[in-house]
């Protein structure tokens, strides 16, 4: 196999999709933005969520763009049984800003308006070395340790501004 990095990327190297090996990402998407386009395809991965749920978003700088609006994430929490209980997680930035520290990230989630559902900032208390079995450029890999009190974790994101 010829290695060639990909660009920009800093000299990572670029594995062509026929030879990746491993299991594939199942990810869904709608494009119906919109509470109930949201909830149409939460519909699609909701039977495996179960236990401890963590919903994870960006909620943004203060004041910040590219915010899934809050309204859709209350009204999926609320609609759906195995949500009702969840937390939004995060975790603080390696950059400094609004969320560089969990004091900051406090203020940013009061002034975005993230107070309808408990916050859980998952490094808030350190950092867990979790083992990447096989794994070609590393073998751990740091999460925040609250994460290791979760069962399930679903991801809201959006790529577009909304």
């Amino acid at each position: 196999m010829e290695e060639k990095p990909r660009p920009g990327t800093g000299g990572d190297i670029y594995v062509p999709y026929e030879e990746r090996q491993g299991n594939e990402s199942i990810v869904y998407f709608t494009r119906d933005f919109s509470a109930q386009g949201l909830a149409r395809v939460y519909e699609q991965v909701n039977g495996n969520i179960h236990g401890k749920v963590g919903l994870k978003l960006h909620t943004g700088e203060q004041h910040g763009p590219n915010i899934l609006p809050r309204d859709w994430v209350k009204s999926l929490r609320d609609k759906e049984s195995e949500l009702r209980d969840s937390n939004i997680v995060e975790t603080n930035t390696y950059y400094e800003g609004d969320r560089y520290t969990t004091e900051l990230y406090r203020k940013t989630l009061e002034v975005n308006g993230w107070t309808f559902c408990p916050v859980d900032i998952m490094d808030e208390d350190g950092i867990a070395d979790l083992p990447v079995a096989g794994g070609k450029w590393f073998d751990t890999i740091g999460v925040g340790d609250h994460m290791l009190s979760y069962d399930s974790l679903v991801v809201l994101t959006t790529s577009r501004a909304i």
